[in-house]
C-alpha cells in the first residue's frame, strides 16, 4: 500500500503529459470532397461491371440514368406491368458479380413489397416497373442503388454491386 500512492501520482502525471504532446489534426471534409469520392466510386463501380458484363456476352443489358442494367430473357405474354403503389410478389436469387450467390427466396419462399414503398433496395423499385408477370429478367444493380456503403452487414460486402435472377409472379393493385 505504501507504494501505490508514489506509483498512482507517477502515472497521472506521465500521463498528463503523454496528453499535451499529442497534436490533433482537423479534418476539413467538405461536401465537394464528399461528391467527388462517391464519382471516384460510382465510376470505379461502373467499371466492374462493364468488365463483368464483357464475359457476358449474350446479356444484352439496358442501362438506365441510375446505373442499372436491366435485361428481360423470358418475355410473358401479359401487358400488366408494376406502377407505383402496387404490391408485387417476386422469386429471386441475389448474387455477387463474383457468382457468389447471398439470397435466394427459394429459401423462404417468393417475397412480396410495394412498389416504392417498402424499405429495399432502390434498384430493384425502379427494375421491376420494367416487367409484366410472368417476366423473367437479370437486373445489375450499382451499390449506391442497393446496399450501399456498407453492405447488408451480413452476406453483401461495402460497395458490392447486386445481380439479382428476378421473375415477377403477381401483381396486385
Amino acid at each position: 500500500m505504501k507504494y501505490f500512492l508514489p506509483i498512482a501520482f507517477i502515472l497521472f502525471f506521465s500521463c498528463q503529459n503523454d496528453h499535451e504532446d499529442m497534436i490533433v489534426q482537423n479534418v476539413n471534409w467538405d461536401t465537394d470532397e464528399s461528391s467527388n469520392m462517391n464519382a471516384q466510386f460510382a465510376t470505379e463501380e461502373s467499371e466492374e461491371i462493364d468488365l463483368f458484363l464483357s464475359t457476358h456476352p449474350d446479356w444484352s443489358m439496358i442501362s438506365t440514368g441510375t446505373g442499372l442494367r436491366y435485361m428481360v430473357y423470358h418475355k410473358s405474354e401479359s401487358l400488366d406491368t408494376a406502377k407505383v403503389g402496387n404490391t408485387v410478389t417476386v422469386h429471386f436469387d441475389i448474387s455477387l458479380l463474383s457468382g457468389d450467390v447471398c439470397y435466394s427466396s427459394s429459401e423462404n419462399g417468393p417475397e412480396s413489397f410495394i412498389v416504392e414503398k417498402s424499405d429495399i433496395e432502390s434498384g430493384l423499385h425502379e427494375g421491376v416497373q420494367f416487367m409484366c408477370v410472368g417476366d423473367k429478367a437479370k437486373f445489375i444493380i450499382p451499390s449506391h442503388a442497393a446496399h450501399g456503403l456498407v453492405g447488408d452487414t451480413e452476406k453483401i460486402p461495402p460497395l458490392s454491386p447486386v445481380i439479382y435472377d428476378i421473375e415477377l409472379l403477381k401483381i396486385e393493385l
